[in-house]
């Protein structure tokens, strides 16, 4: 076991991390209550969600009481060192890059966005002309830096995702096709596409198939499956990647957060450990 000691004098003062919050929904809240109970060891500073009732209810949940601000481009222009987007595509693509021109760290939950060329050009270019870092959770997934790192050489990734009709509810999908979950009585693929696709018709339901995309082949190389299954209870998703370095093959089975079935536990818990990891001075470990 190795043991690392860290000693400061009393004298010493540690300045934690300022934190506004865009999005104050079920993982928001999450994070938010992670902050400030001390997991992460940071300030949440401000916030902001379009439903105002969803920040005020997050604020009876917190010992320490962020400041509620009127806008999205508000919260950015306060004394923030990081803003995390915890809302929406569209909260991504119309707020991103006034975060960054306010010279603000921007950490990403909805990493769909990012597949659209142009907001990913957009949020590249002001991330180098601002010297800001925009951060993305491995979310719901493993192997992610595996991918990374075979990335030159990989030929082929398929991501299968399997998950309950209940987590795949309000995904414009089943608005297009016009298909009923509830006829659902067995386990079924009912999509096969490209990421790009994949994110566009299930915006709030496989945002991994953006970060597995981002991380190796690009969006419209990266095979997509998503299998509704009435008789699971977990989140499973299946990378398999080949080239000339071999083969990788992951597999994760995911509990569905309680507060909000169509995320798994984990991007939650993905999310924390990587603003937890950004906001210590410590041994950094993986790609």
């Amino acid at each position: 076991m190795l043991i690392l000691q860290f000693i400061y004098s009393s004298s010493q003062k540690i300045r934690m991390k300022r934190i506004g919050l865009l999005g104050c929904g079920s993982i928001g809240t999450q994070i938010a209550i992670a902050i400030d109970t001390g997991i992460i060891p940071a300030q949440l500073t401000h916030i902001f969600d379009e439903d105002k009732d969803k920040s005020n209810l997050l604020i009876t949940k917190l010992k320490q009481k962020p400041e509620i601000v009127e806008n999205a481009h508000l919260l950015s222009s306060n004394p923030l060192d990081l803003v995390v987007e915890a809302a929406s595509q569209d909260a991504v693509s119309d707020n991103a890059l006034s975060i960054i021109q306010n010279r603000k760290d921007l950490l990403i939950m909805s990493g769909g966005a990012l597949l659209d060329e142009s907001v990913f050009e957009i949020i590249s270019d002001a991330c180098k002309e601002f010297k800001k870092t925009v951060y993305l959770p491995s979310g719901a997934i493993s192997g992610l830096d595996a991918i990374k790192s075979v990335k030159n050489e990989l030929e082929s990734v398929v991501l299968s995702t399997t998950k309950h009709p209940n987590s795949l509810k309000g995904a414009k999908f089943f608005e297009d096709f016009k298909i009923n979950l509830e006829d659902i009585k067995e386990k079924s693929t009912i999509f096969e596409g490209t990421a790009n696709e994949a994110v566009r018709l299930f915006p709030k339901n496989i945002n991994v198939s953006a970060l597995l995309s981002l991380s190796g082949l690009g969006s419209h190389e990266t095979i997509v499956k998503i299998i509704a299954d009435p008789n699971t209870t977990k989140n499973t998703h299946e990378i398999t990647a080949r080239g000339k370095f071999g083969q990788i093959t992951t597999k994760i089975e995911n509990v569905p957060d309680p507060q909000n079935p169509r995320t798994s536990r984990l991007a939650i818990l993905s999310a924390i450990e990587t603003l937890r990891s950004i906001c210590t001075d410590e041994i950094k470990i993986g790609t």
